[in-house]
């Protein structure tokens, strides 16, 4: 336990909430600045939907999700993983469940209740909350600068906890505003990008006006390997496929297909200045069935009758045919190929605001295995401000909900080596 050392959090969402309780299980007196009116916006809007809170897939799995940063995050997340986050959940009198996909709801798919149970827990627990508190970084002296409705303000600590989110959502708090008192505290950072977001497509005015808003179900998705294509010429292989569904926008795709490539998209899109997906518009047949029921004689017959009649596809797949391979009706073998390969250019990512969630922030090489900033003792940093990113289902929170332990932790083992 501490000897009444003052711990200031910036950030409400959940990696400084988590933060929090540890600190103040542990004895420190915590005080919470957060710059909206109430805490956990972000984390409320993203559980509209249903609260996805983690996913039960094996372990080793899981932390494949996070990619290039799974080494730093592993030993983060074996100390706090899914299985202890569902307990946690649970010593606050709420149950989850496992949906058909493997992700980890709360039983009432609320997060509402979760997060009025948490904060309750947080207050009795001897947490002070500061809201309309926008953290301005440093004064001549060190000491902590808030903007409030009141005017300036200034708080010392023992120790603090950056939360404050990456930049996405800015009308809920994140909007990276953050990122110049680091620098200049001589911190590196990593430019914010949109993940698990949209992407731009040169739609025609007719497609738009017609599918915007259409829902693409039972379709694949293939990412083809760039790496040895030359511009211009055919893809060898193929790196990826997923199927599920997303939705065609009236600026070009999104939804949870396109999000679970989002990065590899995005990163394409800055190297090549383009990104091509291929489309199976029939995942579950076989190119050759669907070679020999586009070949069939279609008599009087239109092409959107014959392909209804003999495949099924209609509306908005028939749309995507002739909007990205009107050509290709011409020829009823490369027609059968355009059906399970339909390619689509994405030109660019969508606004990071728009984005679930952004990559960059704080890198972890600027940071000790405790998570305190190297170049500012003292000061640690955790959730989506540091620079790691994972796809959605459960992976986003289960992280921001680790690391605000272990940078919690690692105040307390900090705090403790400057008493002896």
């Amino acid at each position: 336990m501490l000897n009444s050392h003052k711990v200031v959090i910036i950030g409400g969402g959940p990696a400084g909430l988590m933060a929090a309780e540890v600190l103040s299980n542990n004895g420190a007196e915590v005080h919470l600045y957060d710059a909206m009116p109430s805490v956990g916006r972000k984390f409320l809007l993203a559980g509209k939907g249903g609260m996805n809170l983690t996913h039960s897939e094996p372990l080793p799995d899981f932390l494949t999700r996070y990619a290039e940063r799974q080494e730093d995050l592993t030993p983060i997340i074996n100390n706090f993983n899914p299985a202890a986050l569902r307990d946690w959940v649970q010593s606050l009198n709420i149950d989850t469940f496992v949906g058909s996909s493997g992700r980890v709801f709360p039983s009432d798919m609320k997060a509402a209740p979760l997060l009025r149970a948490w904060l309750q827990r947080l207050r009795q627990a001897g947490v002070t909350f500061h809201m309309r508190h926008r953290w301005q970084g440093w004064d001549n002296a060190q000491q902590l600068i808030f903007a409030t409705p009141d005017g300036a303000i200034t708080a010392s600590a023992d120790a603090v906890v950056l939360a404050l989110g990456g930049g996405s959502w800015a009308r809920l708090g994140s909007d990276g505003s953050w990122i110049p008192f680091l620098e200049q505290r001589h911190v590196t950072v990593a430019p914010l990008r949109p993940s698990n977001c949209g992407f731009n497509v040169d739609w025609s005015a007719y497609f738009q006006e017609r599918f915007a808003g259409n829902h693409l179900k039972s379709v694949a998705i293939s990412l083809p390997d760039m790496s040895e294509t030359a511009e211009g010429t055919a893809d060898k292989t193929t790196i990826y496929r997923k199927q599920g569904e997303f939705i065609i926008s009236a600026d070009g795709v999104e939804g949870s297909l396109i999000y679970a490539i989002s990065a590899q998209l995005r990163d394409r899109i800055a190297s090549h200045g383009s990104a091509r997906i291929h489309l199976d518009l029939l995942p579950d047949w076989s190119l050759q069935r669907v070679a020999d029921e586009v070949s069939r004689p279609r008599g009087a017959r239109s092409w959107s009758s014959h392909l209804q009649s003999r495949l099924g596809l209609k509306g908005v797949k028939i749309g995507l045919l002739r909007e990205c391979a009107m050509d290709d009706f011409n020829d009823p073998e490369q027609l059968a190929n355009t059906i399970k390969a339909l390619p689509i250019t994405l030109i660019a990512a969508r606004p990071i605001d728009e984005a679930i969630s952004s990559a960059g922030g704080v890198p972890f090489e600027a940071l000790n295995h405790d998570l305190m900033l190297n170049a500012v003792p003292g000061v640690f940093c955790t959730g989506e401000m540091l620079d790691w990113e994972a796809p959605t289902g459960g992976y986003l929170l289960t992280a921001c909900f680790a690391t605000g332990r272990h940078a919690a932790q690692g105040v307390l083992t900090w705090l403790k080596s400057r008493e002896s």
